[in-house]
């Protein structure tokens, strides 16, 4: 290895990725504009962006510690606004075709195509983008990555996909229905799809990072999930209950508490582990006590940043830090998997060189 993975270029495949899913979003848009009007398009697309910054605060606030590439992030956000949007509605438009051919009622069909179809599907092309990013190297070192990509393709399924259902709601009733949509998914439950999905994420995640006999179920595991709670979800809109919608919301809170308590635990976990793994470095003369105090707790590392960026080293600093958490997540790899030793020396040393570029303090 040449150069430490913080400096990694992005490869041709990724940016293919990125741009043919940018494509296939703004088309999706395109001809929701020509077929709603500009009028309803703008109110629908105001509505749908309008908790979006919010929503991807909270979502890349899971991942503070080791932030994962842009360009990888904004790939599965495009792959789930494109790819997955377009793919889904055509394979949900087949899966019903099948089932009005067998000689099912048209509310039955719409009822399969909402409930089954759409939630096998669309949980399948979403969660491809986390396979799709480890064709080049194991972007996923633990839980919390796999949440965050799933949560970012969620993200962008659903920025879209809420542009058509207010599009839809506003050309029925006018504005008052887009609004009283966008309530129901825009605040009420604005991280349904990055939910489901996530659940698909810990499936991923977990299969990479462990080398127990549990990993081989974790991702189909993790895919029954998220249809279910996708399913679950679609199944009691559709009854128009207040009571069904409470209870499927209930429980979609549920896996939200799951994926918090994951997160917090595991980043707390990998704290530990810097304290552990980081000492053992201080004769290199790149980290002593005061750094390891610094790395070990989050306040610590954003007073530092604060500190470094004061007197011009602020870039110098987020790269120390980020490397000094890869060399962690290294050493946790090893323990955890098993890394052949000459490739865990070429890429100790490349982040040994990494934190010894940036340390000018």
């Amino acid at each position: 290895m040449t150069a430490p993975p913080l400096a990694q270029r992005p490869s041709k495949a990724l940016l293919i990725g990125l741009v043919v899913s940018g494509v296939l979003a703004l088309i999706v848009l395109v001809v929701m504009l020509l077929s709603g009007g500009p009028i309803g398009f703008g109110l629908s697309a105001l509505l749908a962006v309008a908790p979006l910054p919010v929503l991807l605060a909270a979502v890349l606030s899971l991942d503070r510690l080791e932030p994962e590439p842009k360009l990888n992030l904004a790939f599965a956000f495009a792959w789930g606004a494109g790819v997955a949007i377009v793919a889904g509605i055509a394979l949900t438009l087949v899966g019903q075709e099948f089932f009005a051919r067998a000689g099912y009622t048209s509310t039955a069909v719409e009822n399969i195509g909402t409930v089954v179809i759409a939630p096998l599907v669309e949980e399948a092309l979403k969660g491809s983008a986390l396979l799709l990013l480890l064709r080049r190297r194991a972007e996923i070192d633990g839980l919390t990555d796999g949440i965050v990509y799933a949560s970012m393709a969620g993200l962008g399924f659903a920025a879209v996909e809420n542009v058509g259902y207010y599009l839809l709601a506003f050309g029925e009733d006018g504005a008052g229905a887009a609004v009283q949509l966008f309530v129901l998914r825009g605040l009420i439950d604005p991280l349904g799809h990055p939910i489901y999905t996530s659940m698909f994420g810990l499936g991923v995640a977990y299969a990479l990072t462990r080398g127990n006999v549990a990993r081989y179920a974790a991702m189909p595991l993790g895919y029954v999930a998220a249809v279910f709670l996708h399913g679950l979800w679609n199944g009691a809109a559709t009854t128009g209950s207040l009571e069904w919608l409470g209870a499927a919301y209930l429980v979609i809170m549920a896996a939200l508490i799951l994926i918090i308590v994951v997160t917090v635990v595991e980043r707390r976990q990998l704290v530990a582990r810097m304290g552990y793994y980081l000492p053992a470095y201080q004769q290199t003369g790149l980290i002593n006590d005061t750094d390891v105090r610094m790395l070990t707790t989050l306040s610590a590392r954003k007073a530092a940043r604060k500190w470094a960026r004061g007197v011009g080293l602020g870039r110098a600093m987020s790269d120390y830090q980020q490397a000094a958490t890869e060399l962690t997540l290294l050493h946790l790899r090893a323990e955890r998997q098993g890394v052949e030793p000459r490739s865990f020396v070429m890429e100790r040393d490349a982040l040994l060189g990494a934190m010894a570029r940036a340390r000018r303090w």
